[in-house]
This record gives structure tokens, C-alpha cells and sequence, in this order.
């Protein structure tokens, strides 16, 4: 096992994905976690809590989730990259302070390893069921970002770059792993720290006496500063002004929530992600995310064997949702399967998107296992006929 100078590990490894999830997390610079045990999640805060000490890092477990996210939101205002762990009933109670997150501009990373629900359900059996509570948990109007992994190599990849998205946005970014790839082991190659493209807080350059936490000059994201560093400010989950302090008029409010939804939204193209396999020329596309992902591949080439022309796009970021290749692809396919587990979420997004340009077909599945690729494949089937 090696490490670099700060107690990073680098090499071949044999991880399951909730343990490359916390050495993503390190190896991005996150130096702090408060978390709550909760399956299947929990060996990603035990990893992390064992190896955080090797590298000066803090990992607290709070008393609940709602401690837990306060904490990282406190922790990230230090200028301290920080993160929590949860699986979906923890998620539910953060989804207050996440909110608070996105109105304070607060960098930081959720992680929600999915599992069956609703309430307590099934707690170590995988499910895809937090998507839209992903998109729309918390109160108000505000934009996030979310990634969705499809194995364990992934995991470690997108746990930095949901680091790195944190930093440039200034907003919390979520990575939805299911209980599937947090429990799933493969090989996982960690490169060494120069070869890690990670992303460093945006501080102000300006002096205290002339800094405004929340002006932008053009930009779509301000400059941070610091808590300790000689800057005073006020920080403020209220709709506020530049300056921070509470501004309760329906024009501050229209100035700062717009904002914090065109940071996302006007950059959305530029931080969606996807693969796209085979859609040339295809009649059907299924559309996956996560273990589905995997899972349908193989119903992919079932029915590619019985002569349908299908293609493939895998969600590699899930929200901001790639809207506008949706809609390119609506007008030149016959049709779109989406097999999640779930009883229909992301679908929602496709038939919006296609707008009854092609026909949109759901594979639902309730959680508690992956899908059988024959229903994908008879699905393909009967929507190319």
C-alpha cells in the first residue's frame, strides 16, 4: 500500500465503492466529516474515520443527520473542504439544512448511498428512489448538482470531481451511489496526487475593508472568505443582499434566488455529463443511470441480438438533467426505456424532454434488487415494433 506525502493512497486496489468513496473524498482535500451511522453507507465514515488521522483530518458522528449537515456547513465556512454520509432516511433530514447550504453558497458534498424505503424499508437491499428528493428535498427555489456512479472505480473518480464541481459552483453537490456499487468490490486505481486534478477554494483577493460576501461583478459565483481570517461578514440562511445582511423586499429576493438557480441552470451544458453508445441511427434509446446502468447493457445486446437497432445513454450526472440532448434525440428515435429502481422518477424528466416527440416507456422496479435484463429486452422489444 502506498501513500504520498499526505497520507493519500495511491496504486491498484481492491475497494468496494463505498470505500473508494472516502478515498476520493481525501484524496479531493476533504479534511472534515460529520456523519450518522446508517446502512448501507456506514463503511464509508468508518474508512474514513480510521484514515483521517494519518492526515490531519476531523471526523466527528453527531447525534443525528440534522447535526451532521449544520456541521459541514460550519466546518465549510472555515475554508475547510467538508462532506456528509447518509442513506435515504438520514437524507430526509438534511434536506433543511442542504437548503440552507444552497441559499449560504456553501461548498461541500452529500453522499446518499440509496436503498429501498420508504421510512425504514429495506435497509441494506439497493434501490434509485432518492432521485427526485435529490432534485427537489428541500424548500424553495434553488439548483443543485448530481452525480450518479456506476461502479466502484467511478465512485473514487466522481467523489473528487463532486469536490471540484462544489468549488466552482459554490453550491453542495450530491453523488447518489445505490447500495449496489457501495457494496460491489472491483479493482480501483488511484493515481498519485499530481495526476488528480483538484480543485482549490476561490478566495477574495480583495482586502477585508473592502469585501462583500455575496458580490459577483459579472461573475456567476463570488469570491469566499474565510471564517478566522480577518474578514467580517454576515451569513444568513434569510434572503440578504451583497453584504450578507437579511434584505426582505420581493426584489432582493428575485436578485439572490435567481442567481442562485442561473449559476446551475446557465451552466448546465457545461457541467452535464453522459455517455452515449450506439445512437446513431437507432429506432430505441434506453437511458440508465447507476447499477441500472450496468444492468441494461446487457438487455441492450439481448435485443441488438434479436435485430433492434438501440442505442445507450448513461447518466453520469443526473441533475442538471441534459435537457437539450434529450430533446435532439426526441425527434430523430422512435422510442426511450428507462429502467430505474424506482417507481418512475427520471423518467418524468425524459417524457418532459421529449414532449411527445418519441414515445417514453418506464421499467420499474421497487428495490430489494437489480432489474432482470430480459424485462429490459422485451421492453426494447415491444416499443421498436
Amino acid at each position: 500500500m502506498k501513500t504520498n506525502p499526505a497520507g493519500v493512497l495511491t496504486g491498484t486496489h481492491y475497494f468496494d465503492g463505498d470505500v473508494a468513496c472516502g478515498e476520493g473524498a481525501m484524496a479531493a482535500g476533504c479534511r472534515f466529516v460529520a456523519g450518522y451511522p446508517i446502512t448501507p453507507s456506514t463503511e464509508i465514515v468508518e474508512r474514513i474515520s480510521r484514515r483521517f488521522p494519518t492526515m490531519g483530518g476531523t471526523f466527528i458522528q453527531m447525534e443525528d443527520e440534522l447535526a451532521s449537515m449544520a456541521a459541514v456547513v460550519g466546518a465549510a465556512w472555515t475554508g475547510t473542504k467538508s462532506m456528509t454520509v447518509t442513506s435515504g432516511p438520514g437524507f430526509s433530514l438534511m434536506m433543511e439544512n442542504i437548503g440552507l447550504a444552497a441559499m449560504m453558497e456553501t461548498p461541500c458534498v452529500v453522499v446518499n448511498v440509496q436503498r429501498a424505503g420508504p421510512s425504514t424499508g429495506l435497509p441494506t437491499m439497493v434501490a434509485q428512489a432518492d432521485m427526485m428528493q435529490a432534485r427537489w428535498g428541500s424548500h424553495g427555489d434553488y439548483e443543485l448538482i448530481a452525480l450518479c456512479p456506476q461502479s466502484p472505480q467511478e465512485t473514487f473518480d466522481l467523489t473528487i470531481e463532486a469536490f471540484n464541481l462544489s468549488e466552482l459552483y459554490r453550491v453542495p453537490v450530491l453523488l447518489m451511489m445505490d447500495e449496489c456499487v457501495g457494496h460491489m468490490t472491483e479493482k480501483v486505481i488511484i493515481p498519485s496526487s499530481e495526476e488528480i486534478d483538484v480543485a482549490p477554494r476561490k478566495l477574495t483577493t480583495k482586502p477585508p475593508e473592502q469585501f462583500l460576501p455575496y458580490e459577483i461583478n459579472g461573475e456567476d459565483v463570488p469570491g469566499f472568505a474565510r471564517a478566522g481570517d480577518g474578514y467580517r461578514f454576515h451569513a444568513t440562511g434569510l434572503t440578504h443582499d451583497e453584504r450578507g445582511y437579511p434584505a426582505m423586499t420581493e426584489e432582493s429576493h428575485e436578485k439572490c434566488v435567481r442567481r442562485l438557480i442561473e449559476k446551475i441552470r446557465g451552466n448546465a451544458d457545461r457541467i452535464a455529463r453522459f455517455e452515449e453508445e450506439g445512437t446513431e441511427g437507432a429506432d430505441v434509446i434506453v437511458l440508465a443511470y447507476g447499477i441500472t446502468a450496468r444492468v441494461a447493457r446487457m438487455g441492450v445486446e439481448m435485443a441488438r441480438e434479436k435485430g433492434v437497432k438501440v442505442g445507450v445513454i448513461r447518466l453520469i450526472v443526473v441533475w442538471p438533467f441534459p435537457e437539450s440532448r434529450i430533446r435532439e434525440l426526441a425527434g430523430k428515435v422512435k422510442a426511450f426505456v428507462v429502467p430505474e429502481i424506482n417507481y418512475g422518477q427520471i423518467v418524468l424528466e425524459v417524457e418532459r424532454c421529449a414532449a411527445g416527440q418519441a414515445a417514453v416507456l418506464p421499467v420499474s422496479h421497487g428495490g430489494g434488487g437489480v432489474h432482470d435484463p430480459g424485462r429490459i429486452c422485451d421492453a426494447i422489444q415491444e416499443i421498436a415494433k
